[in-house]
């Protein structure tokens, strides 16, 4: 048995790791290797942690408004993709023309919940601008388990198993996406470095259209001030629809994506897990902030990334440590610095 199948082992049988397997293991941190394989996959769950959250943080910080409906819409963009990808993927499919298949249906899903998150603004989100946020707690906490129990009513009556999650749907990615890349001697999944592209343009194309066009500036002003921005002739509550639905576009374009990633997939659960990676990113870089979002993206991911490796090597045997490291560090952010690593005392509203 190799020491890697040893680790794996140990780790499986929940008993504590002998001495020197933890130094081997604790040695071999420091490697090239390992540091490549630690900062790559980490920017890879970074990418798609920041799709997600992103959206979240244009809605709170630009409107004021706690969406917690963010991770349905994830879940739902996750299925929507999942069907698609699977109307249009054959076996004789090619590597290149399924990511091709791929960007074009993140577009189609990315138009079809934008135009979703605008109609359920107008409807109920509206309404409720000027009522205390605890309406906007409940409205939309109530939407993601409507949204989450009809998903589940679907997929069984169309004999989709919805948990854990929907194997037809992950087993779409081409294989030069799985494959195993040799980098600075790390064997990186082609799937992480996918994603870092994405992410990438994603982060880029968010911050040109708030930065560089003459609506995201008219967001920007009617986040600040909508009195003045009003009698100025702009619309403030259809820049605040077309915000909205951004954010519901783009946490679907993140659903998208777990649906390909190793460790996520298809399911119901994503409603509530796509939620809470989403906040935490948002609390530790700061309630509407984008630069903190990007931030606490990329310590997310590079502490999941790390603590995964932790599990792996057998370091440590509790296969739940990414997830309670991230959540230490959201405690440990909220008592050191409230307000996140670059939130202001207050942000959004009307």
């Amino acid at each position: 048995m190799t020491g890697t199948e040893t680790a794996l082992a140990v780790a499986a049988s929940g008993v504590a790791p002998d001495v020197p397997l933890v130094v081997d293991a604790v040695s071999r941190l420091f490697r090239p290797d390992t540091v490549a394989r630690i900062l790559i996959e980490g920017l890879g769950k970074a990418s798609i942690y920041f799709i997600i959250a992103v959206g979240l943080t244009l809605v709170f910080g630009l409107m004021g408004v706690l969406n917690f409906a963010h991770g349905a819409f994830a879940m739902l963009g996750a299925y929507a993709g999942g069907v698609l990808m699977v109307l249009a993927v054959s076996s004789g499919t090619g590597p290149y023309a399924r990511v091709a298949f791929f960007v074009v249906v993140a577009a189609v899903v990315f138009a079809l919940m934008t135009a979703v998150g605008s109609v359920l603004e107008i409807g109920l989100v509206r309404p409720i601008y000027d009522r205390t946020p605890m309406y906007q707690i409940l409205l939309t906490f109530g939407v993601g388990l409507i949204l989450e129990e009809g998903a589940r009513i679907a997929t069984s009556a169309r004999g989709i198993q919805p948990e854990p999650t929907w194997t037809g749907a992950a087993a779409t990615i081409p294989n030069a996406l799985e494959t195993f890349y040799s980098i600075l001697g790390a064997s990186i999944r082609g799937f992480y470095m996918f994603a870092i592209v994405a992410g990438v343009a994603v982060a880029a194309a968010v911050w040109a259209f708030l930065n560089r066009t003459l609506y995201g500036l008219y967001i920007r002003a009617g986040s600040e001030d909508p009195e003045m921005v009003e009698a100025l002739g702009i619309d403030v509550r259809k820049a605040f629809t077309v915000v909205f639905g951004l954010g519901t576009g783009l946490a679907a374009v993140g659903g998208v994506f777990l649906m390909w990633d190793p460790t996520w997939g298809p399911s119901v659960l994503l409603n509530i897990d796509a939620l809470l990676y989403a906040f935490v990113v948002v609390v530790i870089g700061g309630l509407g902030s984008f630069k903190g979002t990007l931030a606490a993206a990329v310590i997310v991911g590079i502490a999941d990334s790390f603590t995964t490796w932790l599990f792996n090597t057998g370091i440590v045997a509790f296969p739940g440590l990414p997830e309670v490291t991230i959540f230490a560090l959201l405690v440990i952010v909220l008592i050191v610095r409230p307000q996140g690593l670059y939130g202001v005392e207050e942000v959004g509203g009307h």
